[in-house]
């Protein structure tokens, strides 16, 4: 069992170096996963008192870096790596559920630079519980010879599809996260800057914004603009609220900026279809908030820069994954989380948590 570190919050307010006391590991190698509480819900109601955390993986490289979608037909999670070079494309790290969490490699047609993913279900596919997933969706950042875009894989048959690569003519910078709306069908995503940053994209012609594209009629609107680096996203359990970070912090080119955004931004969703009332929710205090999900509780969680941050749907912090390494994804699988650090792979086990999508991605529900 994982006990659950206490965080004394007045300690905290009137010693900086408080926090960074809390434990300790070699960065470099980073061999300690630690659970902290910020609050006693974090260990009572989300992690459970069955709790325990391990590392799975450390690599020479840095094989596990965002998405983290399922697959039943496989039982397999789909992880992409980070970008090293145009030589070296992004690979698709999958990660067997069923054999030990043995991990290999792949790659994808039109798929080129892949990041951020989820399961998709094609027109017409019910989207129930029990269902099986027919297929992967990849936000394919692009590269100098191919345009950024959403592509849609089927693990089984190794066949892809391109649903969209353009904003009415116009070429995406490099598409980051998305999500499918489990009623609407609709896909709602983000376009950042990242491949422009990282050489390998060209120039910007639009904005950073979030967009909802309908691939059975091929409609597409931008639904909110005003970032710097508009990232991950993910839906409220009920669908009201869309959470939407700003990694604008990080900006490869210039390094970390701390003044700029490091924010997760909560939105009212109106008719399925808009976005409205624009707040901030949280702000992190280590690195940005990266990839995000949500529990079937409302409680929010992101990679941000030492692990993954957990807060309750009031935006109070409540806890932390604590791993000493930036995390910048995470996914839920029943009765745990697999936390992606790129060199690592880490899994939190026997939690209370459930995944927003878990009952309707792996058919355990309740």
């Amino acid at each position: 069992m994982t006990s659950v570190i206490p965080v004394d919050l007045l300690a905290g307010a009137t010693d900086p170096g408080y926090f960074a006391g809390l434990v300790s590991t070699n960065v470099s190698d980073s061999n300690t996963i630690a659970l902290l509480g910020f609050q006693e819900s974090f260990g009572r109601d989300v992690l459970g008192e069955a709790a325990s955390a391990r590392r799975l993986w450390n690599l020479e490289w840095q094989a596990f870096h965002e998405m983290g979608s399922y697959n039943r037909e496989t039982n397999k999670i789909y992880v992409t790596s980070n970008y090293q070079s145009l030589d070296d494309p992004i690979n698709i790290t999958v990660i067997d559920l069923g054999n030990d969490y043995a991990i290999s490699s792949t790659q994808y047609p039109d798929v080129n630079e892949a990041n951020g993913g989820t399961t998709y279900y094609p027109p017409g596919s019910p989207q129930g519980n029990g269902t099986t997933p027919p297929r992967l969706l990849f936000c394919d950042e692009g590269d100098f010879t191919h345009y950024s875009g959403l592509v849609s894989v089927d693990p089984v048959t190794n066949t892809s599809e391109v649903l969209l690569n353009s904003f009415l003519g116009r070429n995406f910078s490099s598409v980051n996260d998305v999500r499918q709306h489990p009623i609407t069908g609709d896909l709602w995503f983000t376009d950042v800057q990242y491949g422009f940053w990282q050489n390998f994209r060209p120039a910007p012609q639009i904005p950073p914004q979030v967009y909802r594209f309908s691939p059975s009629t091929g409609e597409i609107a931008a639904v909110a603009d005003g970032f710097v680096a508009s990232n991950g996203l993910e839906f409220s359990p009920d669908l009201k609220t869309l959470y939407v970070t700003d990694t604008g912090s990080q900006q490869v080119i210039n390094g970390i900026n701390g003044t700029r955004p490091a924010t997760i931004y909560a939105f009212d969703v109106v008719d399925q279809k808009r976005l409205e009332n624009r707040r901030t929710f949280a702000w992190v205090d280590n690195g940005f908030p990266d990839g995000i999900h949500t529990d079937t509780e409302g409680n929010v969680w992101a990679g941000c820069g030492d692990g993954v941050h957990v807060w309750n749907k009031e935006g109070s912090l409540i806890g932390k994954i604590w791993v000493g390494v930036e995390s910048n994804n995470f996914a839920f699988i029943p009765g745990g989380v697999l936390v992606f650090s790129n060199a690592q792979l880490w899994i939190v086990e026997g939690i209370k948590a459930v995944g927003r999508e878990i009952c309707r991605d792996f058919g355990v529900c309740g």
